[in-house]
């Protein structure tokens, strides 16, 4: 199965680092996490990628086309111009990267891949947020749902205590710490499709998340796997902070 990801949005939210390359390819622990998420399927034994690029999509072309040589032993003869490759290291991955354009919305974008595809079911998720999802249950759920969609759900970590208000709403009663339970069921990205996806995009002038998701569910075309292991999104800087810390703890609970 092929493994489709998301990577052409501009990253407002991180413009510390976006405005100098795409978000896929800002680094956790020296690697892009792009990388990460791609060594996590490979993890799996999906090593077949589309790349959905968009805003500087050549910086994403051209850490793979020179991602061989970036990370490998090499010795160059600056007079013969001779580069000679002295120990190889590279991934056993095939990476299709397709301009989808600059201000394509996810439902576009998927459709311009959709000759890449074929009638077969694929993988998709974003290319800005990590986790330790179990690929093979994930699918094996999917197979056994019998639906269109799959997405992955979970609950987020509580990032801000609640207060306890008395009934006027103006006098503090006490704290409580929100609870991971207290906390509504998200979209991860972790999804698996069936090619069928595609008579829901339309013209794709839309977000996935928007008009195609909200028919599937009203024609009961999409099941929710639940996972409540580790999850994190790198929507702005604190956020790559955070995920590079927990990189360098050498405990990333991603990490494969």
């Amino acid at each position: 199965m092929k493994v489709v990801i998301l990577a052409g949005g501009k990253g407002t939210r991180i413009s510390e680092e976006s405005r100098l390359r795409p978000k896929p390819m800002v680094e956790i622990g020296g690697k892009p996490i792009l990388w990460h998420i791609m060594r996590q399927y490979a993890a799996y034994g999906f090593y077949e990628f589309i790349i959905c690029c968009g805003y500087k999509g050549h910086m994403i072309k051209e850490y793979f086309v020179n991602y061989y040589q970036n990370n490998s032993q090499l010795e160059i003869s600056l007079k013969n111009q001779c580069v000679q490759v002295l120990r190889g290291n590279s991934e056993p991955w095939k990476v299709t990267m397709v301009d989808t354009g600059l201000e394509t919305l996810t439902a576009g974008r998927i459709l311009k891949i959709r000759n890449y595809i074929g009638d077969e079911p694929f993988f998709l998720t974003y290319g800005d947020g990590v986790s330790d999802v179990d690929i093979n249950k994930l699918l094996a759920f999917h197979k056994q749902q019998g639906k269109t969609v799959t997405i992955s759900t979970t609950q987020p970590e509580g990032r801000f205590g609640a207060l306890r208000l008395d009934e006027t709403g103006q006098e503090v009663l006490g704290f409580k710490e929100k609870a991971r339970t207290d906390q509504a069921w998200v979209n991860i990205g972790f999804m698996v499709m069936e090619s069928s996806v595609f008579s829901y995009l339309g013209d794709g002038n839309t977000m996935l998340e928007a008009a195609p998701f909200e028919q599937l569910a009203a024609d009961g075309q999409m099941a929710a796997y639940k996972h409540m292991g580790f999850w994190s999104p790198m929507d702005n800087i604190h956020d790559r902070e955070y995920l590079e810390k927990l990189w360098n703890s050498g405990n990333a609970p991603w990490k494969v």
